[in-house]
């Protein structure tokens, strides 16, 4: 019985171990989720700014036309997919890699149908196990990534679809909801068809022409959706990251008190049971 209670008690140190871990990490993903979800916020407003300006070219009256505007037969289609570089978040990319996957086997016969430009070290070796073609990747991202570090992923895509690798480009990612709700996202990135000029939007004039300044503005728009899906993205991850690490410190707290009552209960049979066996010695010498 005391090699039980050895064990037994061992199990709730490490238990304990397991919970202040657990704790620590929730805390550390709490403060990176505050910070995250400022830069998402403070991103938008340049993104909204650029898209009223190139739908205030696009569907203005002065004929602009740029190739990143106009749908075309879709002979290959490519996909910008966005997951994290760690685990430890719950379903955070289980969920956008379960969308990728099931789209793909919907929608296309072959490998030659797609490619995917992946951002994530979890995404990266997903599709490198399963075969999947991979045209660019990036892993190893900060927790505050810049848009230089990923220009060359964002760039690469943008630039397939303009020279004709590519016919159509999708962003797939986790859009942050709340801390609690991540909902994984299909965006289609281009072509920008049916555009429509936003109400109250105003004229503007350009110079050297519309057609220069749109398109010089397009591919940097579409960067810049990319880049602000993956500070979106981040901030959805330091959320599902801060959930599961509380659920798992719940649940080890849980852990600890059915381990110490089992312990308690195992410790009074062993205690009684000695208490029998000297009162049985003692009536046994009399």
């Amino acid at each position: 019985m005391a090699g039980g209670l050895r064990e037994i008690k061992a199990r709730i140190k490490s238990v304990q171990n397991t919970r202040q871990i657990t704790k620590a990490m929730k805390m550390v993903d709490a403060a990176k989720l505050r910070r995250a979800q400022e830069r998402a916020e403070a991103a938008r407003p340049y993104a909204e700014k650029m898209r009223e300006v190139v739908m205030s070219i696009a569907a203005g009256t002065s004929g602009a036309k740029h190739p990143m505007l106009d749908s075309r037969p879709v002979k290959r289609t490519g996909y910008v997919v966005i997951t994290s570089d760690r685990g430890l978040a719950g379903g955070y990319n289980a969920n956008v890699l379960r969308m990728v996957s099931r789209t793909i086997a919907e929608r296309h016969k072959n490998q030659d149908e797609y490619t995917i430009f992946v951002l994530g070290r979890k995404g990266r070796d997903f599709f490198k196990k399963r075969n999947y073609p991979i045209s660019e990747e990036f892993v190893n991202m900060s927790d505050s990534p810049t848009f230089a570090s990923i220009r060359n992923v964002a760039r690469g895509a943008v630039q397939m679809f303009a020279d004709g690798g590519i016919d159509e480009l999708y962003l797939v990612y986790n859009k942050f909801v709340s801390a609690i709700q991540q909902e994984p996202t299909e965006l289609r990135l281009l072509p920008l068809a049916d555009v429509e000029k936003v109400e109250g939007t105003p004229t503007y004039d350009f110079e050297p022409s519309a057609d220069e300044v749109l398109a010089d503005l397009l591919p940097k728009y579409a960067e810049t959706l990319i880049f602000s899906a993956l500070l979106d993205a981040k901030a959805s991850e330091h959320g599902a990251r801060m959930t599961a690490m509380g659920n798992a410190t719940d649940n080890a707290t849980d852990m600890i008190e059915r381990y110490t009552l089992f312990y308690n209960r195992a410790r009074q049979a062993a205690i009684t049971q000695e208490i029998a066996e000297i009162v049985g010695g003692a009536s046994a010498l009399e």
